[in-house]
């Protein structure tokens, strides 16, 4: 055990090592907490049930109103669209001083993002096919694929406002805020068509990546500005859902007549504001904590993987769930999550999710190395060999 620990210190020290010294570790923290928070919080909440040869997806918030806490922990999607403004923001700006054209520095940036899409697709289609081939229930085949290319979404829309940083680089936050408000006027308070809340779908995340953007600007220096976004959003969020009917939940609840995320509210939007005040107020704290090598290690390990993690998550819970049925219906995994007994079991299996997912990973992480040409990652140098093939999230 001892050489072991050595080994992982020694490993940890030539990462350490091999960060670029200019490097804001503290982004790169924010953005590991914001896709570890999405992946546990899906694995919390989403529950495959049994029933007989189909699987239906349900969620403990529909049985446990209590735990809607644990959306508030984990739905960090707000932070990453932070870091992300800041990210795009800052690197077009260095592109730019480089004379590197705009399409230049978008197609590197969206082929990062989009590579390990392909691997997915290629390995659910094949897994459709078989599942439609080999007279599967059409509602479980379904099920399934939807769940599976969940994460897509999130790419589009983080895509399309990566295509538009030029134009929204400079955009004040209470532009899009003041957008998501009137949309939700319309939708709760006159009665306009639920359609018209997916321009929230846009607006509702172009508040943080702006805010992402006036952080690459110096604008957000200041702790004042994260106690304001903190107990602002806070207290305007706390309001929205005891005062004016918004869900609890930070996430969807099937079959709920409203949804805080799909599409975004303004409860959602507030709650996110408040994330972000309290991401900008850690950051002295993470860049202490990212100097020691061990910590800086695993954070670098998930941002060099963020891709895969993020988009093969859900088929990791899937491919536990589908190899357990050959066990009958296991608690936490098949049955219903209708009490505390099911959160005690989920919990018992997010280490086996945790392996699966690792599996994964070693299949299908040359797909997020390999992707694109728009230049190497800048999380550590990439002459050195434990590194020298990974890009930047």
């Amino acid at each position: 055990m001892s050489r072991l620990t050595t080994a992982m210190r020694d490993a940890a020290g030539r990462v350490d090592a091999a960060t670029p010294d200019h490097r804001d570790r503290a982004v790169d923290a924010l953005r590991a907490c914001a896709v570890l928070g999405v992946v546990l919080g899906h694995w919390l909440v989403t529950a495959l049930v049994a029933d007989g040869r189909t699987l239906r997806t349900a969620s403990p918030l529909q049985h446990l109103p209590w735990l809607a806490p644990v959306s508030w922990a984990f739905q960090t999607l707000a932070v990453f669209f932070l870091v992300g403004g800041h990210v795009a923001t800052r690197g077009y700006a260095s592109a730019r001083a480089r004379g590197i054209p705009y399409h230049r520095w978008l197609h590197g940036r969206l082929a990062r993002l989009f590579a390990p899409v392909a691997a997915v697709l290629i390995l659910w289609t094949v897994v459709t096919t078989a599942l439609l081939l080999s007279g599967a229930e059409y509602a479980t085949t379904r099920t399934l694929v939807k769940l599976a290319l969940s994460p897509m979404w999130f790419l589009l829309v983080f895509a399309a406002l990566t295509a538009a940083t030029p134009l929204v680089a400079r955009l004040h936050p209470l532009w899009p805020l003041a957008v998501v408000l009137h949309v939700d006027l319309l939708r709760f308070g006159l009665g306009a068509p639920d359609r018209l809340g997916w321009l929230n779908l846009a607006a509702g995340w172009l508040v943080p990546y702006t805010l992402g953007a006036a952080w690459t600007r110096g604008e957000l220096e200041r702790r004042r500005t994260g106690w304001v976004l903190l107990l602002s959003g806070t207290a305007v969020t706390a309001a929205l859902v005891a005062w004016a009917g918004y869900p609890a939940s930070m996430v969807g609840v099937p079959g709920a007549g409203v949804s805080n995320l799909n599409p975004p509210t303004l409860a959602a939007v507030t709650f996110g504001l408040a994330q972000c005040g309290l991401a900008l107020l850690l950051r002295d704290r993470l860049r202490t904590a990212m100097r020691r090598p061990v910590a800086w290690a695993a954070v670098a390990l998930v941002n060099l993987s963020a891709m895969t993690v993020f988009l093969w998550h859900q088929t990791a819970l899937m491919a536990t769930t589908a190899t357990g049925l050959v066990a009958g219906r296991l608690p936490g995994l098949h049955t219903a999550p209708d009490g505390p007994g099911w959160v005690a079991a989920r919990l018992l299996w997010l280490p086996v999710f945790v392996l699966a997912l690792a599996a994964c990973w070693v299949a299908f992480r040359s797909w997020e190395r390999g992707g694109g040409n728009g230049g190497r990652s800048r999380v550590v140098r990439t002459h050195r060999p434990t590194t020298k093939d990974v890009r930047h999230v």
